[in-house]
């Protein structure tokens, strides 16, 4: 971003204290999203990652009755049985399943759908700087979360343990070159599917996005089958088809009933 912005082949945000500090909040949750899902990838397999991460709608429905009082038509609420219903059978058979996977992937889609929330919450209809794009909004908050991370991540993960993981992967026979070209390719790679994400919430309508991000969910998991040969028991394949369904299920539901009003 810092070269898109210095080059001006994007234009550069311009915001003031009160804009970044209205957006801090979205930055930590943006962030804590993120790092919960790296923890859960790394600790599973990435189909069951993202079939935790399928869960999002129920925990918005949760956060948006339990702390805002506002409450979801009903087929709404039926839309999300078959979530839970499909991510508890994707668990039950899970050939992979930890307790760290399962807890990181399910804080990283509670975190996720609490930023969803704050950000309409804090942000709708309020005028924030000047040229924050989605893709701007997207890097402002990747830079605020990176500044906010990162002393926690000097203390767990500091200099040492950096240069042991560093040491480990020479001795376990990867080259500097390998190292350099996979980090950069990840990280590269991972901001870009966010920012394309952004762009898309911006571009389509509500049930265009919902049925993209169900397609997207099917073809990480048939990738992860396929290329890393992740195991997938039968049960848990078709909870995790159940459980998808049931997430794209919601969106097209929410898109289509306008929420009851805020109990007095």
């Amino acid at each position: 971003m810092a070269f898109l912005w210095l080059t001006g082949l994007r234009k550069a945000p311009k915001l003031s204290f009160d804009n970044v500090k209205t957006l801090s909040s979205q930055a930590f949750f943006l962030a804590a999203t993120h790092v919960a899902g790296v923890i859960s990838f790394g600790a599973g397999a990435i189909s069951f990652t993202h079939i935790l991460k399928a869960t999002e709608p129920v925990w918005s429905a949760l956060i948006l009755g339990l702390g805002f009082k506002e409450f979801l038509p009903l087929p709404v609420y039926l839309s999300l049985v078959p979530i839970m219903a499909g991510v508890g059978l994707a668990s039950l058979k899970e050939l992979s399943f930890t307790w760290l996977s399962f807890t990181a992937g399910t804080i990283s889609a509670v975190t996720s759908a609490t930023k969803a929330i704050l950000s309409k919450k804090v942000l709708d209809g309020k005028p924030m700087g000047e040229n924050l794009t989605p893709a701007n909004m997207f890097a402002v908050l990747t830079i605020l979360g990176f500044l906010m991370i990162l002393p926690a991540s000097l203390l767990i993960e500091g200099p040492s343990a950096v240069s042991a993981a560093y040491k480990a992967s020479i001795a376990a026979g990867h080259t500097n070159a390998e190292l350099a070209r996979l980090l950069g390719a990840s990280g590269f790679l991972y901001y870009l599917y966010n920012e394309v994400a952004f762009l898309a919430l911006s571009e389509v309508a509500p049930v265009t996005h919902a049925v993209a991000n169900t397609v997207k969910r099917v073809v990480i998991i048939i990738a992860s089958v396929l290329v890393f040969r992740n195991p997938v028991s039968q049960l848990g394949a078709i909870g995790s088809a159940i459980a998808i369904a049931g997430a794209c299920g919601y969106s097209i539901a929410k898109s289509r009933c306008k929420p009851k009003p805020k109990a007095e």
